[in-house]
């Protein structure tokens, strides 16, 4: 509908214009339908007058007309129904939609940019997220207002089908057009036929409607002729004679027709009907021939409505049908009842009409003369006939008031008189009495002012009009007329503000008095109605939008949905308008619109104020308002059958967080599924959309290659490898790098790749995604999806399998040809596990595991999940059972609504920050874990552990066997096996047996090589090994362990089991030890050179034994076989074992020595009892000689001296190779802690060769090893465990443990019993063996260090008796070794003189001396041992000690002279007697 922006004067004008009635001939009807158009429509457009008009009033003062406008109606005898005005109106705004593509009406409102009349719904719903870019040509800081046209249309209609009362004029007739065709046989007696039916109509009793506005109505005759059928001259002459009869100013000749309808459309016509004939309106009656009902088509929707039109029967002799309204509603039908979809229920002929769906064209038969003529013809009617007979009636009428009041000359004087006079104060509305039934009779004074009041509103006279509404507004509520009153309280009000000028304010309280009056005493809603509309614009042209709004408001009721939601929809506008703009409020205006257009069937317009309303909810957090007004949307379009915006709706329900109750969610959820399923049902072999439930967190998806971990069968435990049950620990992630790095460095002979990456079987958010990873042909592919429920009702989710693309390529071949895409096809290719049932609870996050199988080589995208989407009847648990039992056995209660659909898997890579255009901007790099490359096939290989312990004491031998399965396809090479803790197991050196016992038999014999010893003598037996057998060689990685398979190569379905030996860890406590196997194929593979598989052992230790030992040079510079140098060990072994562990006793069986320069060769063990048993908490003393190999070779010599039955060969695996892997995991901790000091001290100045020299003199290298028994005894067996301690010897003189040390620190590596045990025993002395090095001190020797260069030794009797009574001097010749243990040459200076500054040596040595020189210089050559001949002089018996000789020693080539302490040696004892 064309809607021109009119002024609220305008509108007021236009609301109230003269009516004219018409009455036209059958052959009228005839010339005017060769245009598809009646008589009144034909002049309709030309009804307004486009030159000013004067007129005198009755002072004779001249009256100036603008912009008249007439109404030309039919007649028509019978008052509408109001069953037939609703469903004009309720067709009117149903057909009157804001038009597709036009410019959006926006407003800027606050913060708020609300798109008002888009009839494009996408623009203002919620899921649209660019409707603002409709915007941004606008200025943001003017306002717009929006345009209604529907409610614009609706107030035209409402105001045009407003039945004619007594209680007012303005709609009465005026005049009457007596319309005859020139063509007729005696047109002058047709003229005289339609003169006698108005007049019939108008004075008749029979007919009571329409009403005339004075008896005497103006008849205006009219002649029409068809010029396209020639016989002007006839139409002339007829015309002349009606002049002569009618007068000039009563006739018109109207020539129309000029154009012939069979002539050629090439001339462009306008056609100014076709604004006016989609306007369905009472008023505008034709009398058609050609059917009881013309259709015309709306260009801009597909409704159909029914213009006015009348049968053609007669009755009465009248030619039309005057009794019933063209717009009465049949009988048969409910005037009330709507079908609830956008378009009226058509009749048969709409249906036929709408088959042909055509537009007609109007007017086809005028030319621009024609419409000249039409116009002419009504200014001539205006000026000639209507104005001067309503001025000659407002004289009449004005002359008749005058008269019966007796009042002065003119109204004016009047009226001025009784408005100068004291004001009678008015009573309010409810104080008077309801006498709305009063009725004037016709000529009733009171009426005929209201009468000229009306006359003179009617033609713009707007201050004269006013004086007159005002007093008969006095005189009727005088009479407590009611309804009399409110209607001149009515026009008073609006003839106030229509003044030209504006003299007076605008009375709104008359028209809320009249308001009041019309809606509470009356009884008459659509005259309050009218004062509404009425009163509303003018305030808001006044800008008084707060009180516009509220008085549309005050109208809003239950007896009419549609003028309800028309009128909130106005208030919220009004809202919207103000100075500063009530955003919320117009939304909430909008919502009640919404909702009472709902409820009158207006199903568009109330999806329309719903939307618009969202634009101000959404995103402010009102979840509720959000869901309320998406459920509507959702319902609304679906009802309109737009499916899409309503899946989208309820999408966005489920979608929120929502707050709902569960019974509330679960209500969105089942009209979410029946809406989409209607959806799905149109377009069946459509792709399938987006599911929005559940949520998927896309970047906590996790990718896992290969097969579940088979479960432990018995007593063979697989390897743990790596599952999606593990959680992501980078600390572990890494150590397992630096194992697979280690393992590939070794396989490539030593060298680390640059270009190494590590194998990732599991992919997630943590692990490096940049890379294409890769898969393996027939191994499957599990991809982890979280699912989120946000509801607190479950779903069911059915057939929920993977969705993915695949494209085939050959890796092996050199062209790789051509890749085709097949997605979610091709079982052959790829083959997809489908979960039949997933459930969901309330609010539950769930994992599914989705396997894809791939059966080629190629490049997989994984794209998403597809499922169906449902729930269950009951949140409840079903019958008692817990969900996981229902959902594996499944058997869920389904509704039976669910619908399928997709959801895809997108991840956003790591955020990328290395470059400075990185940081500056954010970028994100790639995330490949969901688009692997499927390799060609590779071996598979699965370790078994058997007999695998969980629990150890520390230091304990375990043998156990490992079984190797290659369950791939092809056969693998090259097994090695990494782990940071070699020193916990070993398969056995290369001169291993290889041809071990059944695993069974490890319970009964022994882990040690073994053999039975014959002597009985605790003299050593000695065997030697090379390190390098047992993978300590120089240059290799004692972590990187080769397993020793037979051929070295695994067949597939092989197997093979390998012993393997465990020794317990020296700290108590829980260790996880990591084990990483390394595998490769026969056949080299371009895209995968080898695999991995990871084993992470737990081994629970507990405290067994505790060995600390210190080694000593021994006095004796030869021993009696004269083996050269020999030195004392001395060893302390102690049980701390605690009770819990079940441990009867310990025994050390054997004690063995490793070295390469000495060996253990006795035991110096006092005691008889050879076999040492140690209780809990007892400690044992072994002291043990050492002499050093005749042979120093490469070799490391073992050395066992065996205190039980059967010797352990030390040299063998087991043992050696443990003892091997601690010496190396001891040295590496040694160089660790080397290096932190390193860097944390300044470093040392490397000493010099000399003093190198004298350190090496008190090194020692010799290691000791302790085998033991412990008697266990569990479930009442006795269970004998074996194990070794080892203990290494750097230092003479320096107490060395078995246990780890580290610096400074009480609690040993998770021993958390050492302060007790320090407690117990304080000759361990942690902290002074712990004393930190001074970094800053000079490169100097040690004095302990210089006490070991020289070794000195007394040789003399031990008893020596002498004749005191002959000789008071007793001479003893002592002899005096000295050794130069070093290997340079040494100067030695003896001083023989006694100190005297100890009074503890005066007291010695006081009554002996040394005769002959007092000091003695010579110099020893390297490892050269001399002899010094001296006497020593006693005068008393007793015994003496000779230890007092002084030795100082320098090197040779040195100048500072050192003392050596002989402080640590023994006392050289001599008892002098008498004889």
């Amino acid at each position: 509908m064309a809607q021109r922006v009119q002024s609220a004067q305008e509108f007021l004008q236009d609301s109230f214009v003269p009516l004219v009635a018409a009455l036209c001939s059958e052959e009228a009807e005839k010339v005017t339908r060769k245009n598809n158009l009646g008589f009144c429509e034909l002049i309709k457009p030309f009804c307004r007058l486009t030159s000013e008009v004067h007129m005198r009033d009755p002072n004779n003062q001249l009256h100036i007309i603008k912009n008249l406008k007439i109404a030309v109606n039919n007649i028509i005898t019978q008052p509408p129904q109001q069953g037939a005005i609703r469903k004009l109106l309720n067709d009117v705004v149903t057909v009157s939609q804001p038009a597709e593509g036009l410019v959006a009406n926006v407003i800027t409102a606050g913060d708020y940019d609300l798109n008002i009349s888009d009839r494009s719904v996408k623009a203002s719903v919620p899921w649209y997220s660019s409707w603002k870019d409709t915007l941004m040509g606008l200025n943001t800081s003017t306002f717009y207002s929006a345009t209604t046209p529907w409610f614009e249309a609706y107030r035209e209609s409402f105001l045009q089908s407003m039945p004619s009362s007594d209680h007012e004029f303005l709609n009465h007739y005026v005049a009457c057009m007596l319309v005859v065709s020139s063509s007729e046989p005696e047109p002058v007696e047709q003229f005289l036929k339609l003169s006698q039916e108005q007049h019939q109509i108008q004075h008749s009793n029979e007919y009571s409607y329409p009403k005339w506005f004075i008896p005497n109505t103006l008849k205006y005759y009219v002649l029409l002729h068809d010029v396209s059928l020639g016989e002007e001259q006839r139409a002339d002459s007829i015309y002349e004679e009606m002049k002569q009869r009618y007068g000039t100013q009563g006739c018109y000749l109207l020539k129309i027709n000029s154009r012939g309808s069979n002539r050629g459309t090439d001339e462009q016509i306008p056609d100014p009907w076709s604004q006016y004939l989609q306007k369905n309106t009472i008023q505008t009656q034709e009398p058609y021939e050609d059917g009881p009902y013309t259709v015309i088509s709306n260009k801009n929707s597909d409704h159909f409505i029914p213009l006015d039109g009348l049968g053609n029967d007669s009755k009465d002799g009248l030619s039309n049908n005057f009794k019933s309204h063209p717009l009465q509603l049949d009988h048969t039908s409910d005037s009330s009842c709507f079908d609830g979809t956008d378009y009226v229920k058509p009749n048969s002929s709409m249906h036929e009409s709408k088959k042909l769906n055509t537009w007609t064209p109007h007017g086809t038969c005028l030319t621009l003369t024609d419409h000249d003529r039409i116009r002419q013809f009504i200014q001539e009617f205006t000026f000639r006939g209507l104005l001067p007979h309503i001025e000659k009636t407002i004289r009449q009428l004005n002359d008749q008031l005058i008269s019966r009041k007796g009042l002065s000359r003119s109204l004016f004087s009047a009226t001025k008189k009784w408005f100068s006079g004291s004001k009678v104060p008015e009573k309010s509305v409810n104080e008077l009495k309801s006498t709305s039934g009063l009725l004037y009779p016709p000529e009733a004074p009171e009426l005929q002012i209201r009468k000229m009041a009306d006359l003179c509103f009617l033609v713009q006279h707007y201050e004269l009009a006013y004086n007159c509404y005002h007093t008969a507004k006095k005189d009727f509520l005088n009479d407590q007329a009611m309804l009399y009153a409110a209607g001149a309280l009515e026009m008073a009000a609006v003839s106030a503000f229509l003044q030209p000028g504006a003299p007076r304010p605008y009375p709104a309280h008359y028209m809320d008095t009249a308001i009041q009056t019309y809606r509470d005493i009356c009884k008459n809603m659509m005259l309050a109605e009218r004062c509404v509309l009425l009163s509303a614009e003018v305030l808001k042209s006044q800008s008084k939008y707060s009180e516009a709004a509220a008085l549309l408001i005050r109208l809003t009721s239950e007896d009419s949905d549609l003028r309800s939601a028309l009128l909130l929809e106005q208030a919220a506008h009004c809202f919207i308008n103000m100075k500063s703009p009530m955003v919320r409020k117009f939304a909430f205006h909008m919502i009640l619109a919404g909702h009472r257009y709902s409820k009158a069937g207006q199903k568009k317009h109330a999806l329309r104020c719903y939307c618009q309303a969202m634009q101000v909810y959404k995103g402010k957090g009102w979840s509720l308002a959000e869901d309320h007004i998406n459920f509507t949307i959702g319902r609304q379009s679906f009802t309109l059958r737009q499916l899409d915006n309503a899946v989208s709706a309820f999408r966005h329900i489920l979608i929120n967080d929502s707050k709902q109750s569960a019974a509330q969610q679960g209500a969105f959820l089942r009209e979410y599924l029946y809406v989409y399923r209607n959806v799905s049902q149109l377009s069946p072999d459509g792709p399938l959309p987006q599911l929005p439930l559940p949520y998927i967190n896309s970047s906590a998806t996790r990718v896992f290659f290969g097969h579940d971990r088979r479960p432990s069968e018995g007593e063979k435990q697989a390897a743990t490898h790596i599952s999606l049950d593990q959680e992501y620990e980078s600390e572990f992630s890494y150590q397992w790098k630096e194992l697979e790095e280690q393992a590939v460095a070794a396989a490539n002979k030593g060298t680390a790749l640059s270009n190494f990456q590590p194998t990732q079987y599991c992919l997630n958010k943590y692990s490096d995604n940049s890379r294409f990873p890769l898969g393996v042909v027939e191994e499957p592919i599990t991809v982890e999806v979280a699912f989120r429920n946000p509801l607190k009702v479950p779903l069911l989710l059915t057939d929920l399998s993977l969705l993915w693309k695949f494209q085939p390529k050959d890796y092996n071949s050199k062209n790789n040809g051509e890749t085709k895409e097949v997605e979610t096809s091709g079982k052959d290719m790829i083959g997809a596990e489908v979960i039949s049932e997933f459930l969901m609870n309330s609010e539950e996050t769930k994992m599914a595991r989705l396997k894809l199988f791939p059966h080629q080589t190629g490049e997989l995208h994984i794209l998403g999940v597809v499922y169906n989407l449902g729930t269950i009847q009951s949140t409840s648990v079903l019958d008692g059972v817990d969900p996981s039992v229902v959902l594996q056995t499944g058997k869920f209660i389904s509704n039976g609504m669910s619908v399928r659909g997709r959801q895809d898997l997108e991840i956003q890579g790591p955020r990328l920050n290395s470059t400075k255009e990185e940081k500056t901007s954010i970028k994100y790099g790639p995330d490949r874990r969901l688009d692997p490359i499927i390799t060609e096939e590779m071996p598979l290989l699965e370790v078994f552990f058997i007999n695998f312990p969980t629990g150890l004491l520390c230091g304990e031998i375990r043998k156990t066997y490992v079984e190797f399965m290659n369950v791939g396809k092809c056969p693998l090479t090259g097994v090695k096996v990494v782990s940071k803790r070699p020193e916990f197991f070993t398969f056995g050196g290369s001169s291993a047996i290889l041809t071990p016992l059944s695993p069974s038999a490890s319970e009964h014999c022994s882990a040690y090589k073994t053999v039975v010893k014959h002597s009985t003598s605790l003299y050593s037996l000695t065997s030697s090994a090379d390190s390098s057998d047992f993978g300590v060689g120089t240059g290799c990685q004692p972590e990187v362990i080769d397993v020793p398979l037979p051929d070295s190569v695994l067949l597939p379905g092989a197997s093979v089991q390998l012993p393997m030996w465990l020794r317990g860890p020296d700290e108590e406590g829980v260790h996880e030890i990591n084990f990483l196997f390394y595998y490769e194929s026969i056949r080299k593979h371009s895209k995968m050179c080898h695999r991995v598989l990871r084993h992470t052992a737990v081994i629970c230790t507990s405290r067994s034994l505790t060995v600390r030992a210190t080694v000593y040079r021994s006095n004796a510079l030869e021993d009696e076989k004269g083996d050269g140098d020999n030195m004392l060990v001395f060893v302390d072994v102690e049980n701390i074992n605690t009770s819990e562990a079940g441990v009867k006793e310990f025994h050390i069986v054997q004690v063995s020595s490793n070295s390469k320069n000495w060996k253990l060769q006795e035991s110096i063990n006092l005691s008889e009892d050879k076999d040492i048993k140690l209780a809990n908490r007892e400690k044992g003393k072994l002291c043990l000689k050492a002499v050093r190999c005749k042979h120093s070779v490469e070799n490391y010599t073992f050395a066992d001296i065996v205190f039980g039955s059967e010797q352990i060969i030390s040299s063998t695996s087991p043992c050696a190779d443990f003892f091997f892997r601690s010496l190396y995991s001891d040295l590496k901790r040694t160089r660790s802690q080397q290096s932190v000091h390193t860097s944390q001290g300044a470093a040392k100045p490397s000493p010099d060769n000399a003093v190198r020299l004298i350190q090496k003199c008190s090194e020692v290298d010799l290691n000791i090893i302790v085998l033991w028994k412990a008697y266990v005894v569990e479930d009442n067996k006795q269970l004998i465990l074996e194990g070794q301690h080892h203990v290494v010897l750097h230092t003479v003189g320096k107490e060395a443990f078995s246990f780890p040390q580290k610096q400074g620190f009480k609690k040993i590596l998770g021993n958390s019993d050492w302060e007790d045990l320090e407690q117990e025993s304080s000759e361990i002395g942690l902290f002074n063996f712990f004393r930190p090095e001074n970094t800053s001190a000079p490169a100097r020797p040690s004095l302990e260090q210089f006490s070991n260069l020289i070794k000195t030794s007394l040789h003399y009797p031990e008893t020596y008796n002498h004749p005191f009574h002959q000789k008071s001097l007793c001479i003893v010749p002592v002899t005096l070794l000295l050794s130069n243990c070093s290997q340079a040459d040494v100067d030695v200076i003896i001083d023989l003189r006694h100190k005297t500054t100890s009074p503890e040596t005066l007291e010695i040595h006081g009554s002996f001396t040394w005769l002959g020189q007092t000091q003695y210089k010579l110099q020893l050559k390297s490892q050269e041992v001399s002899s010094l001949q001296l006497k020593a002089c006693f005068v008393h018996t007793g015994v003496y000690n000779l230890g007092t000789p002084r030795v100082f020693a320098k090197l040779s080539d040195q100048v500072t002279l050192f003392e050596t302490s002989q402080q640590n040696s023994m006392p050289a004892l001599i008892i002098i007697g008498n004889v």
